[in-house]
């Protein structure tokens, strides 16, 4: 198969056919499904457009208008909507055999092999899912069984799913005083607002204060001196939080404190899987091993096919939590997730996610320097970010603003995903360097028109 498979003339992208965006087919479809539908995302409810169709980087909604695709779902159809050869592999299992519970299969023990070997044997012990959160709830109880300890430490503004564990392990908007007892969260380092004050500059050359404070919160916030603190949990770049690149020193660090203190590290990497940071497991620019690490989105390209992974010493622990699941493991969703794994591989994604990364941090850098109201452009390979603040000596975040350009950016033509203030980009790793270029103009055009409206 030819990688340029999703190839598109850039001069033909974004086509819009309607006068208004969205369309009136769009208007009328979310309407209808809205009466019903509730508990929409932030995405939908400032631009609720009705899809039709994807192809590679490209999204089509049901009036026929035709957007750059800079969102990949969420972070999920990293290798292209509908990519042919993840398709006929889905097509074929469910014409084949659609479920037989956790039963052995030929397609799943393919998986098996290839996510060993992908993921450099480092793991002992797999087990799949059907979601994020799913995968992330097993990934505490196999903590609490192999260490027989209660209590988990995880990080301001990371996301690990929308059940009472993994929400616990977060503060997501009106869940916060619904935490479970246990969960405890710590600061973590974000260079452009450091919670010691010190220059983003600084702060990227030494992550010793966020160490420092765990210290501090085992001796004396946990219980038993920490000793009942079974893992500490976290995503190694924050999705939701706004692509947040912790300094290189950091994940050594940390792990050399959960080796000194007797505490499991949990990588939630749902969202910075496969290729999306440039590596299979964004861990691996830092070159550390968590003991429990967790897969999904961009795992099986859109098919909801989720993974918890733990060291061959954790290996024995899956066996006591009741580990399988109803839909984990069918063979559509084996055949989604081994198809993702070789077309990494065939197409060399991992490359050509930090190529594109280079090239939109250097756009993003000069936007940067020339917008107002862009106070940080950020990220690692495909998962990226721009902040949006109305002064960039205070740092106040520009809610209004980043929604704003939101709106414009996809009124152009752009699909994307906005976090208040904090506007995300997760282009797919096929996008090519015409559109990714074409795609950040619509962008700059949007800042731009925003800065005028706020009288910039």
């Amino acid at each position: 198969m030819s990688k340029n498979w999703a190839h598109v003339d850039v001069n033909t992208i974004p086509s819009i056919k309607t006068a208004t965006l969205p369309g009136p087919k769009s208007v009328e479809y979310h309407s209808r499904a809205a009466k019903y539908m509730k508990g929409y995302s932030s995405q939908v409810q400032l631009f609720p457009v009705a899809f039709d169709s994807g192809f590679g980087y490209t999204l089509t909604d049901v009036d026929g208008n035709k957007y750059i695709d800079f969102s990949s779902g969420i972070y999920v159809t990293g290798l292209g909507h509908c990519h042919p050869k993840i398709s006929e592999a889905v097509a074929k299992h469910a014409k084949q055999l659609m479920n037989c519970h956790d039963f052995t299969t030929e397609i799943k023990m393919q998986l098996m092999e290839k996510l060993h070997e992908a993921t450099g044997g480092k793991f002992g012990g797999f087990q799949l899912y059907d979601s994020g959160t799913t995968a992330v709830e097993a990934g505490l109880r196999c903590a609490r069984a192999a260490t027989g300890k209660a209590e988990f430490i995880s990080f301001w503004r990371d996301f690990h799913g929308k059940t009472l564990g993994a929400n616990s392990l977060a503060v997501v908007g009106a869940d916060t005083h619904m935490r479970a007892p246990g969960f405890v969260l710590a600061p973590r380092p974000n260079p452009y607002r450091d919670a010691f004050g010190r220059t983003p500059e600084e702060a990227m050359k030494d992550s010793t204060p966020y160490i420092r404070h765990l210290e501090g919160m085992l001796d004396n916030e946990m219980s038993c001196g920490g000793k009942n603190v079974a893992a500490i949990v976290l995503e190694p770049i924050q999705g939701w939080g706004g692509s947040v690149v912790p300094p290189d020193d950091f994940m050594p660090k940390l792990r050399d404190l959960c080796n000194r203190r007797g505490i499991l590290l949990f990588a939630d990497e749902v969202l910075t899987c496969m290729a999306r940071t440039g590596k299979i497991l964004a861990m691996d620019h830092w070159n550390v091993t968590a003991d429990i690490t967790t897969l999904g989105k961009g795992f099986g390209n859109g098919f909801p096919v989720t993974a918890m992974c733990v060291s061959k010493e954790l290996a024995p622990a899956i066996e006591k939590i009741s580990a399988s699941s109803s839909y984990g493991g069918n063979p559509m969703a084996c055949a989604a997730a081994l198809a993702s794994i070789e077309v990494i591989e065939e197409e060399n994604l991992c490359q050509r996610s930090l190529e594109l990364g280079e090239l939109f941090l250097k756009r993003m850098g000069e936007m940067k320097d020339r917008h107002k109201i862009i106070g940080d452009a950020r990220g690692k390979g495909c998962l990226l970010a721009m902040e949006i603040v109305k002064d960039k000596d205070t740092k106040e975040p520009f809610v209004d603003g980043g929604k704003m350009i939101y709106q414009k950016a996809f009124s152009k033509g752009l699909a994307w995903v906005p976090s208040g203030h904090i506007l995300r980009l997760s282009p797919p790793m096929i996008l090519e360097d015409d559109a990714a270029l074409k795609g950040l103009d619509i962008i700059e055009e949007a800042v731009e028109e925003t800065e005028k409206y706020f009288g910039y």
